[in-house]
């Protein structure tokens, strides 16, 4: 045997011992949901706030679990557990609809200050980037812009969440390549008439005929990400205007979004007599409130 294909052989056997690792290690919660990162949710999640109780409590389960699991690091910015929690919803709400789903390559989320470019310079001139997935020395990892992400769940209305926009792209990756069809998702079948579709979609917006964030133009790729950002913050809006996008997203993500009542939950406010949304049993007014 030469040395280049023992080297080969040992890089495929050190790549599968350490999916294998991954495989094994994902830990479960155990512990109760903190009040307190309940309320964070309510006030700040338009999504979990349209989920039913039983809902809520799977949806609780599983960003509890992606935070025990995955590492998330502030750099040049203090990160809270608002931040936490934002990163943590971003992720699951894509594979809501695929309880067994796990990032299982995905080891930490990195939070920069602001927008930054491509050399992760956070100041100067030249930064237009608020999120991408890393590869090469910086696979496993996620950079957001802090100051994106926040504005993402505080705009509902947009059509924009940085967050939901790269946890897409790592699911586009699971495959080995991001390119706008994520076969972990989508059986073979479905994914001709959805490439058919995408190019469609972006021969629209190059016509100015599509209210899709013109991004999505760019590249297949860049069109799945822009859309499921669309799927989950105007759901109502994307079935009307674009009834086979909104179809086929409904396919992809196993959820169907528009019976969801996102629109008007973004407006509601926790009255002083209601129940306080931490779940304690108190009204507001004596618990979260005061």
């Amino acid at each position: 045997m030469n040395t280049t294909l023992a080297i080969l052989i040992l890089t495929v056997l050190v790549i599968i011992a350490i999916k294998l690792v991954r495989n094994k290690s994902v830990k479960k919660p155990t512990k109760a949901f903190p009040p307190e990162w309940r309320m964070i949710l309510f006030e700040r999640v338009n999504y979990y706030r349209a989920l039913d109780e039983a809902e809520k409590g799977r949806f609780e389960y599983e960003v509890q679990k992606f935070l025990l699991n995955k590492k998330v690091t502030g750099i040049k910015t203090e990160i809270d557990d608002i931040d936490r929690l934002l990163i943590a919803s971003g992720a699951v709400m894509p594979i809501f609809g695929f309880p067994q789903w796990d990032y299982l390559h995905l080891d930490e989320v990195i939070l920069y200050p602001s927008l930054f470019n491509e050399n992760h310079e956070t100041s100067g001139d030249g930064r237009a980037i608020k999120g991408m997935v890393g590869s090469g020395y910086m696979d496993g990892k996620m950079i957001l812009s802090k100051a994106s992400l926040r504005h993402g769940f505080k705009n509902t209305t947009d059509k924009k969440n940085v967050a939901i926009h790269e946890f897409t792209h790592l699911i586009d990756k699971t495959d080995g390549k991001i390119d706008g069809i994520p076969k972990v998702i989508m059986d073979n079948q479905n994914a001709l008439p959805w490439f058919d579709l995408i190019i469609k979609n972006i021969e629209d917006i190059y016509q100015d005929d599509s209210d899709i964030n013109p991004y999505g133009a760019t590249d297949p790729s860049e069109f799945l990400a822009v859309a499921t950002e669309y799927f989950f913050e105007r759901p109502k809006l994307m079935k009307v205007k674009h009834p086979e996008l909104y179809h086929a997203m409904e396919i992809i993500f196993n959820q169907k979004m528009a019976q969801r009542h996102l629109e008007s939950l973004s407006k509601k406010k926790t009255g002083r007599n209601d129940p306080c949304p931490c779940g304690s049993g108190k009204k507001h007014k004596h618990c979260c409130g005061k």
